[in-house]
């Protein structure tokens, strides 16, 4: 599971981040290894740390993760730190790449 921040501009992918921020109820932590979000497909995918704010919902997330791989160009997945637990969280969380 490789890292893939390199693949595009740093300052653009906060730039996006923040907006994102601003539209959903979201807080981006970090940067996950690919496959960390399992329910995204494709290695070109970014897969992002990011942690709920009030209002969060199933369609919230999803609607996020559809905006953000627009902006982008890739597909992305977005892990809750709330969904993260046991060995998971720590597999998970052992390949986050802070922002």
């Amino acid at each position: 599971m490789a890292m893939n921040i390199q693949q595009i501009d740093r300052q653009g992918l906060l730039r996006h981040l923040r907006e994102i921020e601003g539209k959903y109820p979201l807080r981006f932590v970090g940067l996950l290894a690919r496959g960390s979000a399992p329910h995204v497909f494709g290695e070109d995918a970014f897969d992002f740390l990011a942690e709920k704010r009030k209002g969060l919902s199933l369609l919230s997330l999803t609607g996020a993760e559809i905006d953000l791989a627009d902006r982008l160009g890739h597909p992305v997945g977005i892990v809750l730190r709330s969904e993260l637990h046991g060995h998971d969280a720590d597999r998970v969380l052992a390949t986050l790449q802070p922002l």
